[in-house]
């Protein structure tokens, strides 16, 4: 079976990949208490439902204040909220993203494992966890308050299980007595996970259900039953009836716990609406027709989420390309000589990857709501193969993704820049930054002058990226970037107008101005408008509410617009993350400062609050 893949890297190389394995993992912790960390609008959704649920004192049923989002998700994603932020006692960013960070290290650490079971070499598992780090998807949706690293955990673990299984029967297993939860497969209806293992598959996929959907049962279960049938010897109906039977087994314990949910919340009806027909049926649906999204519905088409396991690896995106060229020429060679059932064509870890890829891509085409993040799941695998067969990818796929890398640190080197003029930061806040900058570009050198790095280089660039953007949105999450606490102080308990132009963005404040009840207006709709109209925006917000966060508009630049007649309590720096057409330019591109970076005040009336 070695010979399926790269043959083993020498051992005395090993310690470089440790050390970048351990900077990946200071990467993921570098400011997880961040306003600006890579995530989406969904993060502040579920923040808002768990603090509220947590306030209430029950862990059922979930409370929320904005319409239709109240069962957005299944409770054990807010009950880890809670549990996390000790009820409201210490919520704060850090404390409920930890828990993410936790599964996702757990997950790289079992890619890690598996592929040392496969090649017997420390250094290529060091890789396989290195990549599944440095994949975009997992950088973005693996650390945040998100669904995506539990629910990857939990349905990842049969699969993991499953493929130390084929290895043990397989004669792969390290020497010595072990528990081995797999048959020898004389007889093939009796190989593989028996019954009791397939319950315990069964409670560890409902806990991911219990985190997500039970929607997901389907390519979860298609995996688990898809791959045990590929890699059993000598199938026949008797072998596929028993697989049947037990995944089936599987599936009834996982449905089961998702079940509870009916059980212990005390508004079934509400569960039955919001969240299985609004949350899951309605993504079966599309105003536009079926087919015309699927065929030509651009991002959300077929052909869009083909390359979805590309978009998810963001960095790496020309690697996986790679690879899925090698997997092209590798079949038709495999084709070409021929196989048998005696003879597969590929060994039993490799067929359980693709069988896990292909399931995951096929189940997710079907939707006509499609997304890249819906394959989340399946990136382990991919991370795997991209390990074992890390040398056959031909050098020339690493250099555009080391050269992208070299572009994106470069931008976040000026951003940095810019941010040090505006006062933002401190020197020593500037010079971390431009050494992770100058890092960066060192491994592109390194990598287009000596192709025996190109591709560890590809890899620590890629990290380099990561690094440098937590650096330089730190000095956003120090003074620059927060109130004061002479400002907090003075609108305790107060009536506050935030904007808040996406769902639930109006929670952040909570952890800006704690204390205090906010009501939302539209930040974005006033882009547009002239300055005299913002002006008189402005002043019925202050009119009606105790105080108005305001953020900076073309036509301000260090006073707001309400000034003389308005009370500045507070200010700080924001990120500006949505841009309207036209906004950024050639001509401002190297300016950030022009089209990133903006004030947001804390504004008053002229005459002080009590």
């Amino acid at each position: 079976m070695h010979a399926a893949f790269d043959t083993p890297a020498s051992a005395r190389n090993t310690w470089p990949w440790l050390v970048l394995l351990i900077l990946a993992v200071g990467i993921y912790v570098l400011g997880l208490d961040g306003q600006y960390v890579p995530t989406n609008g969904d993060e502040l959704v579920y923040t808002h439902i768990a603090r509220l649920t947590a306030a209430s004192g029950h862990w059922l049923p979930l409370v929320s204040e904005l319409d239709h989002m109240r069962n957005t998700k299944p409770p054990l994603l807010f009950w880890q909220a809670m549990v996390a932020g000790g009820w409201g006692s210490h919520w704060s960013m850090a404390a409920l993203r930890a828990p993410s960070v936790i599964y996702t290290l757990l997950i790289a650490g079992a890619v890690g494992w598996t592929v040392q079971r496969i090649t017997l070499d420390l250094r290529r598992a060091l890789l396989g966890a290195c990549v599944y780090l440095a994949f975009f998807s997992t950088f973005r949706f693996g650390r945040t308050f998100l669904t995506s690293a539990p629910e990857t955990f939990w349905l990842s673990l049969p699969i993991f299980v499953l493929l130390w299984c084929r290895l043990k029967v397989g004669g792969l297993a390290p020497p010595g007595r072990s528990t081995n939860p797999c048959r020898a497969p004389s007889d093939p209806a009796r190989s593989g996970p028996g019954w009791l293992v397939h319950g315990v598959f069964g409670l560890v996929m409902g806990l991911g259900l219990a985190y997500k959907s039970f929607a997901l049962m389907a390519p979860a279960a298609a995996t688990l039953w898809s791959a045990q049938m590929a890699t059993t010897s000598a199938l026949n109906w008797r072998a596929a009836w028993v697989i049947s039977l037990k995944v089936l087994w599987s599936v009834v314990i996982a449905l089961g716990i998702f079940g509870l949910w009916f059980v212990l919340d005390p508004d079934p009806a509400a569960v039955w609406q919001e969240f299985v027909i609004g949350e899951n049926a309605g993504k079966m649906n599309n105003s536009a027709g079926y087919w015309r999204t699927a065929l030509l519905g651009g991002g959300f088409s077929i052909w869009a989420q083909l390359l979805g396991y590309v978009q998810n690896a963001g960095l790496l995106a020309f690697v996986v390309l790679g690879l899925m060229a090698l997997g092209l020429r590798q079949s038709i060679q495999v084709w070409r000589a021929g196989f048998t059932a005696a003879s597969p064509p590929w060994p039993a870890p490799l067929t359980i990857l693709l069988v896990w890829l292909g399931v995951w891509l096929l189940v997710f085409t079907l939707p006509s709501q499609r997304s890249a993040r819906y394959l989340i799941p399946a990136m382990p695998a991919l991370a795997m193969l991209i390990a074992l067969y890390w040398q056959r990818i031909a050098r020339g796929w690493f250099i555009p993704s080391l050269l992208l890398s070299a572009v994106l640190i470069t931008a976040l080197g000026r951003i940095a820049w810019a941010a040090h003029d505006l006062g933002l930061g401190s020197t020593g806040d500037l010079v971390a930054s431009e050494l992770a900058v100058a890092a960066g570009l060192l491994l592109l050198l390194l990598g287009l002058a000596r192709p025996a790095l190109t591709r560890a280089c590809t890899l620590a660039g890629a990290l380099a990226v990561f690094a440098a953007f937590g650096l330089t949105t730190v000095p956003l999450n120090g003074p620059a970037g927060l109130y004061s606490a002479s400002s907090m102080a003075a609108v305790q308990h107060r009536r506050i107008a935030v904007p808040s132009s996406f769902n639930g963005q109006f929670e952040r404040f909570e952890f800006l101005l704690p204390g205090n009840r906010f009501i939302p207006y539209d930040g974005d709709a006033r882009a547009a408008l002239p300055a005299s109209d913002n002006a008189q925006a402005l002043q019925r917000l202050l009119e009606s509410h105790d105080a108005v966060v305001w953020l900076q508009t073309g036509a301000e630049t260090t006073q707001p617009l309400c000034r003389p007649r308005c009370t500045v309590l507070g200010q700080r720096w924001e990120v500006k993350g949505r841009h309207q057409s036209g906004e950024i330019t050639a001509a401002n591109l190297w300016y950030p400062q022009r089209w990133l970076l903006r004030r947001e005040w804390l504004l008053a009336k002229s005459a002080p609050l009590d």
